[in-house]
């Protein structure tokens, strides 16, 4: 019961806060950047506990100094432009370039600084790997505050529907599970208290979250080229992407030996616990928008 409360706090008091920062456009969403880049370094300290149990790493304030750096430029490179008045020089590019470049920069550290090398490989991959999942990958939710249907200003209600998909995908997996999952669960090794029926109820919440935002902002994408059919599709993805983020975080934990990544999220465990389905869900949607929908990120 204890449980289900924090659940229902979690989501009438987060989902809400959520929501505000989205459509918060001062600054081109600096309050979102700011919550992006601090989520970033909380949930890459927490998997590198987590990696830490069997992987031999580089220094944690290396790693998540290196984390840090790759939110922080993509935010000021959405930001300085509404302060300078100026193009961001190599636009959404810098944030690739700088995910590299850190990369590199953990490599050279390893090949000079190592005493030995008996361990390297796991600290690269391990260090690398960090550097993409928790740095690098939250920086397409940073990319949608440039985005534009036609003229409009479609930022703001982009990251909302994202929110809601991604929010209403666990909120109903977890619903569906409870009620209708007690017979049909252990498919997923990974996560044995998974069922078909939260399955079910994930994807029928993204796709469902993905229609009410499409008809509530409407108006906002008449310059792209959205329709049903394509936000179901995207919701399919989203939803297959938010459940695989779940359940490689299970896998993490697992390997690790820990129940959760942390106890900083009453009720639910830490950061990551809280945004795995976001990670991976996050390039998913940006390559929807730009592909399937027409949106343009300048």
């Amino acid at each position: 019961m204890n449980k289900v409360l924090s659940r229902l706090l979690i989501f009438f008091l987060g989902v809400p806060l959520s929501l505000f920062l989205a459509l918060w456009k001062v600054y081109n969403h600096l309050p979102m950047h700011i919550l992006i880049t601090v989520i970033s370094i909380l949930g890459a300290s927490e998997l590198y506990n987590i990696f830490k149990a069997h992987t031999p790493l580089p220094p944690k304030p290396l790693v998540l100094t290196g984390v840090g750096l790759i939110p922080f430029f993509a935010g000021l490179s959405k930001v300085l432009p509404c302060i300078t008045g100026k193009a961001f020089p190599f636009g959404n590019e810098i944030v690739t370039y700088f995910f590299i470049t850190i990369a590199i920069v953990f490599m050279v550290i390893e090949v000079f600084c190592a005493k030995d090398f008996k361990e390297s490989n796991s600290r690269v991959t391990g260090s690398v790997f960090i550097l993409l999942y928790c740095g690098y990958f939250p920086t397409f939710i940073s990319k949608l505050t440039v985005a534009k249907a036609g003229t409009n200003d479609a930022s703001g209600p982009l990251i909302l529907i994202f929110l809601l998909m991604v929010f209403l995908c666990d909120s109903l997996a977890w619903f569906f599970g409870v009620l209708l999952g007690k017979n049909n669960r252990g498919i997923v090794r990974a996560s044995p208290n998974k069922s078909i029926a939260g399955f079910i109820g994930g994807f029928l919440g993204s796709v469902g979250g993905g229609i009410i935002g499409y008809l509530v902002f409407k108006n906002t994408f008449e310059g792209a080229a959205f329709s049903i059919a394509k936000i179901v599709i995207t919701g399919v993805l989203i939803a297959a992407a938010g459940i695989v983020g779940d359940l490689i975080e299970s896998i993490f934990k697992r390997s690790a030996g820990v129940k959760d990544s942390g106890k900083i999220v009453i009720g639910r465990g830490g950061i990551l616990d809280s945004i795995d389905s976001i990670l991976l869900s996050a390039p998913i949607y940006y390559f929807c928008m730009a592909t399937f929908m027409g949106i343009v990120f300048a």
